[in-house]
């Protein structure tokens, strides 16, 4: 995984080049990827908790499903293999909007998609420990109690403020 490439950017979102992942969170370079949010027909979120071998926020719980994207990748190519590859399902992806993050770990230009899915799910045993559907109150609580990707909450926030979700 360490050697597969990934686009490097600019500012503005170019590519600039491509350099392996290894390097690429070596020296912090900006780079795509995606994120799904995963609800059921109730309304409630898929939530998963990361493994420990995950090059960042090991074993942290997530409210995306998603990554970062191979070297010449598109975003709705990688949505659809990320969902596929930790979910282990196809899912019918409503793109909701562009996203930039960036922390200590990491310079994101981003796309959100949203897809509804009940499950069941084959979580891949390399990304995903467990994960289950949670209303907006336990979320609330579990948001309190345990560690979450930041990114993932800074684009769930967004969502849900700009309407582009509802949780219940």
């Amino acid at each position: 995984m360490n050697h597969e490439l990934v686009d490097v950017l600019d500012d503005a979102g170019r590519t600039i080049g491509a350099v392996t992942r290894a390097e690429m969170r070596r020296k912090r370079l900006p780079h795509r990827c995606v994120y799904l949010l995963v609800q059921n027909r109730a309304g409630w979120l898929f939530i998963h908790q990361r493994t420990a071998t995950k090059d960042i926020f090991p074993l942290y719980w997530d409210v995306t499903v998603g990554g970062v994207l191979a070297a010449g990748e598109s975003f709705d190519e990688g949505i659809l293999r990320e969902a596929v590859e930790e979910l282990g399902v196809e899912v019918q992806p409503e793109p909701l909007f562009s996203f930039r993050y960036a922390d200590e770990q990491t310079v994101v230009q981003a796309m959100v998609y949203r897809a509804v899915h009940e499950g069941p799910f084959h979580l891949q045993v390399e990304e995903v420990v467990q994960g289950l559907f949670v209303s907006k109150h336990e979320l609330a609580h579990r948001r309190r109690r345990d560690s979450f990707c930041p990114d993932g909450l800074a684009v769930l926030d967004r969502a849900v403020g700009e309407g582009s979700i509802c949780l219940t």
